[in-house]
This record gives C-alpha cells, sequence and structure tokens, in this order.
C-alpha cells in the first residue's frame, strides 16, 4: 500500500515538473529576442523581417538595450500600468520642447519594450505656450495600455487637466495626473479607456478652477501646443 502510494507521489511530481518546464520553456521561447511574441508584432507591423526585442533587469535597460546601447535621453518618471510600465523620458534640448513614453512589459525573465513614442516641437520665446501634447490610440492586437495623452505643462497657472472623449456614446470626463519631474518641471498624462474614442478635448484650469487652455482633437495620432485663451 505504501510503495503504490509512493509511485502515485512520484508520477505526480513528473508531471508537476514536467509541466513547470514545459511553461517555462515556452515562456522563454515566446519572450526571447526574435522569439513568438516579437514574430506576431512584426507580422502585425506588416514587417518582412522580424523585430529583435531584448529583455533587461530593469524597465531602463530593457529600453536602452531596444533603444541602442548609445541612447542618452534622461529618465523623468516611471508610472505602474497593468502588465508592466510606462516610463517617460526627455531629450536635452533648449530649443525644443519634447516628452517620449515606453511601454515595458513584466515577464517572467526579465522587461521587455512593448511600444513607445513622442515628440518634439519648437520653442517660441515671444509666444511660448502653455502646455504641449501627444495623442497615442490604443493598438490592435498589440498588447499596451493605450490610448494615452501626456504632454508637459509649460506653464505654473495650470493647476489641473481633464481630458474629455466619448465612450459608447456618452461624454466622459478624465482627470489627468500631473507630476514634478524637476524644478518647477511638470508633466501630464490621462490613460485613458480602451473604448474611449474621438475627439478628444483637452481642457486645463487655474488655481481659482477657470478654464484657461481648451483645445479638441480629431486626430488619435495628434501632437501639438496649446496657449491661454485670453
Amino acid at each position: 500500500m505504501q510503495l503504490r502510494m509512493k509511485r502515485r507521489i512520484g508520477i505526480l511530481l513528473v508531471v508537476i515538473i514536467f509541466l513547470i518546464s514545459s511553461f517555462l520553456s515556452y515562456v522563454y521561447l515566446n519572450d526571447r529576442p526574435g522569439g513568438f511574441s516579437d514574430q506576431r508584432m512584426s507580422k502585425l507591423l506588416g514587417m518582412d523581417e522580424t523585430i529583435h526585442i531584448p529583455t533587461g533587469k530593469t524597465p531602463e535597460m530593457a529600453i536602452q538595450k531596444f533603444r541602442s546601447e548609445q541612447y542618452t535621453s534622461q529618465f523623468i518618471h516611471e508610472e505602474p500600468v497593468e502588465g508592466g510600465m510606462i516610463v517617460f523620458t526627455q531629450r536635452a534640448s533648449t530649443e525644443s520642447s519634447n516628452l517620449q513614453i515606453e511601454y515595458v512589459r513584466k515577464r517572467i525573465f526579465g522587461w521587455k519594450w512593448g511600444w513607445g513614442g513622442g515628440y518634439g516641437i519648437s520653442k517660441s520665446p515671444s509666444n511660448p505656450p502653455a502646455l504641449d501634447y501627444m495623442s497615442m490610440p490604443r493598438l490592435e492586437h498589440i498588447e499596451s495600455p493605450f490610448p494615452i495623452i501626456f504632454g508637459n505643462v509649460l506653464n505654473p497657472a495650470i493647476k489641473r487637466i481633464t481630458v474629455e472623449t466619448k465612450e459608447n456614446g456618452k461624454q466622459i470626463s478624465t482627470e489627468a495626473k500631473m507630476v514634478e519631474v524637476g524644478a518647477e518641471r511638470n508633466i501630464w498624462f490621462v490613460l485613458l479607456p480602451s473604448s474611449a474614442s474621438t475627439p478628444l478635448k483637452i481642457k486645463a484650469f487655474n488655481e481659482e478652477g477657470v478654464l484657461i487652455v481648451i483645445k479638441e482633437i480629431e486626430d488619435p495620432n495628434d501632437s501639438g501646443s496649446l496657449m491661454i485663451e485670453d
């Protein structure tokens, strides 16, 4: 009786070890550079060759490995999201206002770049904007937390930002998160529901709650800068 029980336990342990090893093998083959996930992304993007996305021990390392070893942008903020992290970066420039976001997925064997994008807008000393923005839509069949709208707050009078969208035919107002990333320096962003659609309306308010900036966006891939309303 005891011998039979030991055999059953032994068989169960072998099955468990086999299932775990099979799972880890699949995860490795899926997430390795040029693996199954990279092949799927390449196909969805219409690429002739498979993209090779490396993994890193940290989100920053994953971005640097993917972008290039000479990646010089400054990491200014990390925002945890479902499945990973959104990393905000900026290139050093005195002539343009710029911002970049990188979505990095958390995997068993490390972090893996998933998507990203950014913008650069020339500065105008004679007519400085109040804020700038970029809109990135949801990606069809590609894992990401988008759609998102993000940007720089360039005028200290702005204390609150909202983005109005249409979701299933209803008007929805979402509060933006404003993050201090340096001395008198703020960025802002709004993660929108996946079903949100254009037009999108950006509104910015001063400390008294007065609307001082407004912009309606029709293009889900739009970017630009906004002035304070007279």
